[in-house]
């Protein structure tokens, strides 16, 4: 599903990585590791499309993401460190928001999602009230909201309970079950939930 060919980043005059190479198939999840400063985070947003890559390719279903990136974008959901709500907008507000930005009909299963969450009753305000773990299940709403072959997540249960990362490891167990592909930065320990987990080591360059 996803390829990275010998793609290198430099960043502020400092190489992060270089002739990075690896793959990703339907089914597989894989956890991207190591220090702050390591490019972890510049990875993903190169491999997103949303920043370039100093040499190198990515692509996705044997096609590079740049030759046609609409169609790549159609089957890609990233969420980043950073919630990625309007704080002004309350929670059923930003979920007409993203269903209107992305073409996406209202299934009618709003609220069912709020309550898998453990949203309901704080559907009606803004989310910049809400503390920053139910700040981050709001953004984490997307998750139930499309059909995207290819998750990008950037330290996805930054802020979650207990409670909370058992429901996202669920979640994710569904995706890959669905032929889905998870490309993730975690502090969480997933080698017990995920058998199959794929791990990319990166490490800090001088």
């Amino acid at each position: 599903m996803l390829e990275i060919k010998a793609v290198t980043c430099i960043k502020q005059d400092r190489c992060l990585f270089e002739s990075l190479s690896f793959s990703l198939q339907a089914g597989e999840i894989m956890q991207v590791e190591g220090p702050n400063g390591a490019g972890k985070t510049s990875l993903l947003r190169i491999i997103a499309g949303f920043a370039r890559a100093e040499e190198g390719e990515i692509c996705f279903d044997e096609q590079n993401i740049q030759e046609n990136y609409d169609e790549f974008a159609a089957h890609l959901l990233f969420i980043g460190h950073k919630t990625g709500v309007n704080g002004q907008l309350t929670a059923v507000e930003n979920v007409l928001h993203w269903q209107a930005v992305h073409g996406v009909s209202d299934d009618g299963q709003t609220m069912a999602r709020l309550a898998k969450l453990g949203l309901i009753g704080l559907e009606d305000v803004p989310v910049r009230t809400l503390s920053a773990g139910q700040q981050r299940r709001v953004a984490l709403l997307r998750m139930w909201m499309n059909n995207a072959k290819l998750w990008i997540l950037d330290e996805p249960f930054t802020a979650l309970d207990k409670k909370g990362v058992a429901m996202l490891q669920a979640r994710f167990q569904e995706h890959l079950h669905a032929g889905g592909a998870i490309l993730l930065t975690t502090h969480q320990d997933l080698t017990d939930h995920f058998g199959q987990l794929k791990t990319l080591v990166l490490e800090y360059r001088l």
